[in-house]
């Protein structure tokens, strides 16, 4: 069983937009997949899944013995193999302890998960030292700006330190870099770092570039994974951002801009 760690320095980069996507992912490709929501008394993840109606017993719960794994679990409606562990909204983030998420994690292992993605929140706080202390591979969300790159950068030496791996002093965690809300435009027009700028800064190999698109806040409305979105952009560039990660060769897309024709300019369109 794989630990992935979706993580950033920074709130609102799309970190739970990503886990969601990429944990849908992994599960249409066929691996039994866990999902757990880090962001203790700010749960958002049921919201973006789906099914927020269906919480009863949540992640702390069972940390604290109150409930069983099975009982907390949630089945995805749009994928058979993937499960749902939602963050409590109630209780303090000290509610998580490295013990209850240990025991957790080697209960998802017995069950015969493949893969557990945990959706950390934002900074350095406790949630997201536990969501990062288990992790096999990290995927460091950031957009393309200098503060956001700036936080990813303390992250990329948090984990470097502070992880299970690290105290153990065992292999490293194994760092992906994935820039969200990315416009080509933009960038040609001067107002945001590029892809190539933020790999140079952060030196990480970068997993993939997530196009800035309209579809992802109606997906969140609708609760329904970005990878969902038939047609689009933005779910094609998380399809491949899976597709990476299992190791497979794909060409990045999204990320040159066309300027308009001078027809094109007279005559309309942008």
């Amino acid at each position: 069983m794989r630990i992935v760690v979706v993580t950033s320095g920074k709130g609102g980069v799309g970190k739970t937009t990503t886990s969601a996507a990429f944990a849908s992912g992994l599960a249409l490709r066929g691996f039994k997949t866990a999902v757990i929501d880090f962001d203790v008394g700010l749960r958002n993840l049921d919201l973006i899944m789906g099914c927020e109606r269906r919480v009863v017993y949540d992640f702390v719960n069972v940390v604290q013995g109150e409930a069983k794994l099975t009982q907390a679990l949630i089945k995805d409606k749009h994928v058979d193999t993937l499960h749902i562990l939602p963050a409590s909204q109630t209780k303090d983030k000290d509610a998580l302890t490295e013990e209850g998420v240990e025991k957790v994690i080697k209960e998802l292992e017995a069950m015969g998960f493949d893969y557990v993605v945990c959706d950390s929140p934002a900074g350095i706080e406790r949630g997201a030292l536990m969501a990062l202390l288990f992790a096999d591979e990290a995927i460091v969300v950031t957009n393309p700006e200098v503060s956001s790159v700036r936080d990813s950068d303390r992250i990329l030496g948090i984990l470097q330190s502070k992880s299970r791996r690290a105290i153990e002093g065992r292999d490293p965690v194994k760092e992906h870099l994935l820039v969200t809300r990315y416009s080509a435009k933009r960038v040609e027009e001067g107002e945001m770092l590029s892809y190539k700028d933020i790999q140079e800064l952060l030196r990480v190999p970068l997993l993939g570039v997530i196009p800035e698109s309209d579809a992802v806040l109606h997906a969140s409305n609708q609760g329904v994974p970005a990878i969902h979105l038939k047609g689009t952009d933005v779910a094609e560039a998380y399809a491949d951002v899976v597709s990476r990660f299992l190791g497979e060769d794909k060409p990045l897309r999204f990320v040159s801009y066309e300027k308009p024709s001078l027809i094109k300019r007279i005559f309309g369109g942008t």
